[in-house]
């Protein structure tokens, strides 16, 4: 039984426990015992928390007992990126800069888990920084893929992903600066929700571009998710009941999120195209060359904030840092002051064109990742390649943050292919509603 535990989603473990079928504390340590066999564990955790997990546990046992659970993830352990601040534990954001860096609080959101009840199980590995969208990280540890031994997993939250896909936590918070949890998510055919700017706090989070941060979960169903953002919220979740495809409008985003797509994506998409239509959805094709123009201006919006943020540390301690992020982010220096404000403003009247095209429209659809998940092995020898690769990981994602959109990343059937659904700025229960309609077509 206890096994299978380890493969039910975060809203089934609730509905366990709150039938009297599943201890907390039990349960708990289920996932303390996974992680502690886990050949990769190493490569997934930073850092595991037994002791705070166990006590959280209890203390939710408790309530079970008594009656007085706070909702329905109370006593449902899950994990953290690590760079979401836990009091007395490291937060070290997969870098040797920040070792040793030991916060004295614990992140907004995860106060926010924790006050509802949810356990934690520890910290997960990322890219270094949260500048990736490949989770290849030579200097702390680089997660497994759950579909490729020979790949990466997905970045920026690459354990986030791992640790759900292997069995090592129901559900991972992580954040979403250009894709970091929709890229983990599809490539570990995983549901990721990357929130609209704002929608969530981020204070206790360590920033990477305070412009287009955002958090969000790595979880096994739609239900999870929009349970998991109302917990990190305070918020009550989304009504899914009910839910369906019928009389919703849904925009093909043509041109620039097809373009050099792999086989194996397209395919997914197509796939997962006609059961939408099948279940009743209309889907349209849209071209929108506000999008185009928008991903021209990626480099200088991200890298010059970025190294904004971050100049003065790295620069202190150049050689401690992965040399292809140190290169991502030195990029920001090649922009000026003025370049920057001016890309700023392009961007919100191409923001403003974007929700004009897709007024009419329900939510936009595309594939989430053109390609699968890249071989690490040629990543670490092979410049050209690790480049092209992050740069089309994050090239349909980044559309999402770019527009200042939320979205939604689900599983088409076809390993590490996904369908991405992007809704408008803080529709995230309308999204959720939507997705849920279109998993159940999907699966």
């Amino acid at each position: 039984m206890r096994r299978d535990w380890l493969k039910r989603s975060a809203s089934d473990l609730g509905r366990g426990i709150d039938a009297g079928e599943i201890c907390p504390v039990d349960l708990a340590e289920a996932y303390l015992a996974a992680i502690k066999a886990h050949p990769d564990a190493a490569r997934i955790y930073a850092r595991t928390t037994p002791k705070r997990a166990r006590a959280e546990a209890m203390a939710a046992r408790a309530r079970a007992k008594a009656g007085q659970r706070l909702g329905l993830l109370d006593g449902v352990p899950i994990s953290w990126k690590d760079l979401f601040d836990s009091a007395g534990v490291a937060t070290e954001s997969g870098s040797a800069l920040l070792a040793g860096r030991v916060p004295a609080r614990d992140a907004e959101v995860l106060r926010n888990a924790t006050a509802a009840g949810l356990s934690c199980l520890g910290k997960t590995h990322m890219s270094e920084l949260a500048f990736s969208g490949l989770g290849y990280n030579p200097i702390t540890a680089t997660p497994p893929c759950i579909n490729d031994a020979e790949a990466v997993s997905g970045g920026s939250s690459s354990g986030a992903a791992a640790s759900v896909a292997f069995g090592l936590a129901p559900a991972g918070i992580g954040s979403d600066t250009g894709g970091s949890v929709r890229i983990p998510a599809v490539w570990n055919d995983l549901v990721g929700l990357k929130t609209t700017l704002g929608r969530l706090p981020m204070a206790g989070a360590v920033p990477l571009c305070e412009q287009f941060d955002t958090i969000g979960p790595l979880c096994r169903s739609v239900e999870d998710a929009a349970e998991i953002l109302a917990v990190l919220g305070g918020s009550k979740a989304a009504d899914l009941s009910g839910a369906s495809l019928a009389g919703v409008r849904l925009a093909v985003l043509e041109t620039a999120a097809f373009d050099d797509i792999r086989e194996a994506p397209a395919k997914g998409f197509s796939t997962a195209r006609r059961r939408l239509e099948r279940a009743g959805a209309e889907v349209d094709p849209l071209v929108i060359p506000a999008v185009e123009e928008a991903l021209s201006l990626s480099a200088i919006l991200f890298a010059t904030e970025a190294y904004g943020l971050w100049k003065a540390r790295i620069e202190a301690a150049p050689d401690k840092m992965f040399p292809e992020i140190l290169e991502r982010f030195r990029g920001g220096a090649s922009f000026s002051g003025a370049d920057y404000v001016a890309a700023w403003a392009r961007l919100r009247k191409l923001r403003k064109a974007y929700l004009q095209a897709t007024a009419g429209y329900d939510a936009m659809i595309l594939p989430t990742s053109p390609i699968l998940p890249p071989n690490l092995k040629r990543l670490a020898t092979d410049h050209s390649y690790y480049v092209s690769e992050n740069l089309m990981a994050l090239r349909n994602t980044r559309i999402g943050n770019l527009m200042g959109l939320c979205g939604l990343t689900l599983p088409t059937g076809t390993p590490s292919c996904g369908l991405m659904i992007l809704a408008a700025p803080m529709q995230e229960e309308r999204l959720l509603r939507i997705g849920a309609a279109c998993e159940a077509a999907l699966t």
